[in-house]
């Protein structure tokens, strides 16, 4: 096999890891707006592709609660049309992701060297990537920023990655002031205007990938974001260049109504009642030139060399213990395209290796057992196996997650440290006890003064404000201020989060429903035609038409439930809504759809003052 292309693998740089997770990268694949992606090994020689998070993504709090809620959702999309999810670390100091390597250029990159592609090349890769959108949309997913650039080619049809990933980012403070998350040339028209998005906009994303691999270009052309938005949201498309046979298909992808685009079952059903032989995927689904660059992604460079182990080194009271794995996860399989054992796993530190100086001492471990496989969870101590560490014997499974203690060569596991937020209360607390036994003893001028001191200890244990919001110099609490937003369309079974700026509705789902994490919800069963609105993170209460709805109001108000009939709400009624997160709003109901609308909907104005109250840790 020929060396690897230096224009596709690049060397690590100055500012890159060496190890990730526990994973030894060996090469940057790119670069984008969310992070940096690198490849690496699995320890059975498998490639994957390692995303690791940009740091100003990974400081906001808001970011990471969504991209664990993505990537558990992530973990179960295993369509044959995806890029598996292998491994991840959401809770570490910089967020990653491991999914299987596609040997294939992204569609982006083979047109841009090769041109179209041949129509039935665009019709098999038509199918396959709403075959993979309906297994995502199946998770309670909506990828929200499908592109060329998201469409790798391989060898077997094609394959959509970075599902999901592009909500986590909706919600952070970078992207705030209204600014969506995607690529302004294949975002939908409700995405770039009003932020809405649905499973139609993915459709809306597939009808671009279908006219951008046919013509070679844009449907809706170049140039500026906010002009190639403004045609989106106000012009057609171009589609001058597009085969004839495709436009109707293109055309109903493409309309502004999500409610006229067709379902994926049709797309899938008009790609074959078009092709006049049997769509069936194989190798030679695309070009030569473009199979090409697939025979240059599969000449991967060499891993990275892995230095013999050194001796454990008791873990630093800052390390935090691996948490245990989430019941019911499915085991890594060393296919590649396993998921990964512990949908929550913070991989411990990379310990720091001295170079080799020779050849291994006799007992130690063979170059790359120090690397844990994915999925599998070392006890605090075990970063790296100690001298004379030994093979496990047969019957060793690698989910396990401590070694049994029959077996020899396994070392007990690091005694459980507490918290260190414990012990840090605890200390406070013992000395404010302290000095309430002092004072005791004291004559009465010097009690006076041990109080003092116990309320100045007690102000550094918590400087937060227990009511939320701020203090000034005076220490009298402000109020934080108040965010309003106007004609929030929110369709049946979908949800808001008060946090997100703006609120956008979206789908939740993880457990069969499209909402089931939502600050404000809207409920309709369809069989019976019941229509509530509800949360699953606080508290809702309707205004009587005597109260004004403010947040001294909302904080006074006693009367909260968890679910309200929207026959309880007419035109301009004010709901309260308290979040556990501590946000409080309130939502001013303006009426829902007609009839003759192609969906339900209700209308909300909303007024936000986040960070109001302390969040509740449990409820």
């Amino acid at each position: 096999m020929s060396a690897p292309s230096t224009d596709l693998f690049q060397p690590l740089g100055p500012g890159d890891p060496a190890t990730v997770g526990g994973y030894r990268l060996t090469a940057v694949l790119g670069a984008g707006g969310m992070g940096k992606v690198y490849l690496s090994y699995t320890p059975g020689g498998r490639p994957i592709a390692l995303k690791v998070i940009r740091p100003e993504f990974s400081e906001d709090p808001e970011f990471r609660r969504r991209f664990q809620q993505e990537v558990r959702a992530a973990q179960r999309v295993q369509g044959l049309y995806t890029a598996p999810v292998i491994d991840f670390d959401t809770e570490g100091s910089q967020p990653w992701l491991a999914t299987a390597y596609v040997p294939g250029p992204s569609l982006a990159h083979a047109v841009a060297r090769h041109g179209r592609l041949p129509q039935r090349s665009v019709l098999l890769l038509t199918v396959g990537v709403a075959e993979a959108l309906h297994v995502i949309h199946g998770a309670g997913i909506v990828h929200r920023d499908l592109k060329p650039a998201n469409v790798l080619l391989a060898g077997d049809g094609p394959r959509v990655i970075d599902f999901g990933i592009a909500r986590a980012a909706d919600a952070t403070s970078l992207t705030g002031n209204g600014v969506s998350v995607g690529t302004p040339a294949f975002m939908a028209p409700e995405q770039a205007s009003a932020g809405t998005v649905t499973a139609g906009t993915d459709i809306f994303a597939l009808g671009q990938i279908v006219a951008f691999a046919a013509i070679g270009a844009p449907a809706y052309g170049e140039g500026s974001s906010h002009a190639v938005l403004y045609r989106i949201v106000h012009e057609d498309p171009d589609l001058s260049a597009l085969p004839a046979e495709l436009r109707p298909l293109v055309t109903r992808c493409l309309s502004r109504d999500p409610a006229d685009r067709p379902t994926l079952t049709e797309v899938i059903q008009m790609c074959h009642d078009l092709s006049p032989v049997p769509l069936r995927q194989g190798e030679d689904w695309l070009p030569q030139a473009v199979a090409g660059s697939i025979t240059e992604r599969l000449r991967l460079p060499e891993p990275a060399k892995t230095p013999p182990p050194q001796p454990a080194v008791t873990p630093s009271p800052t390390e935090v213990s691996p948490q245990p794995p989430t019941q019911g996860a499915t085991p890594y399989t060393p296919t590649g395209f396993g998921v990964a054992a512990a949908p929550t796993q913070s991989a411990p530190a990379a310990p720091a290796y001295a170079p080799p100086t020779g050849p291994p001492a006799p007992g130690a471990v063979p170059p790359g057992h120090q690397t844990p496989p994915p999925g599998h969870r070392p006890q605090p101590g075990y970063q790296t196996p100690p001298p004379g560490y030994r093979t496990p014997p047969p019957g060793y499974m690698p989910g396990y997650h401590t070694a049994p203690s029959h077996h020899p060569g396994f070392p007990p596991p690091a005694p459980r440290r507490k918290p260190k937020g414990l012990i840090i209360a605890g200390a406070v607390v013992a000395a404010v006890i302290g000095l309430a036994v002092i004072g005791s003893l004291l004559p009465d001028g010097s009690k006076d003064k041990a109080e003092g001191s116990r309320a100045s200890a007690g102000g550094s244990a918590s400087s937060a404000n227990p009511s939320g919001g701020s203090q000034d110099k005076s220490g009298q609490r402000t109020d934080p201020a108040p965010a309003s937003y106007k004609g929030i369309d929110l369709t049946a079974n979908y949800q808001l989060m008060l946090a997100d700026n703006p609120p956008r509705p979206a789908s939740g789902g993880s457990s069969g429903v499209l909402y089931n994490h939502g600050d404000l919800y809207f409920y309709l069963d369809t069989l019976f035609g019941d229509m509530k609105v509800g949360t699953d993170n606080g508290r809702l209460v309707v205004l009587n038409n005597s109260q004004k709805g403010s947040l001294e109001t909302c904080r006074a108000e006693t009367r909260y439930t968890e679910k309200i009939g929207l026959d309880q709400l007419t035109d301009g009624s004010e709901v309260c809504v308290l979040s556990d997160a501590g946000h409080i709003a309130v939502a001013t109901y303006r009426g829902r759809s007609g009839e003759k609308d192609p969906s339900t909907y209700i209308t909300l104005d909303l007024t936000i003052w986040r960070n109001a109250e302390q969040p509740k840790k449990n409820r």
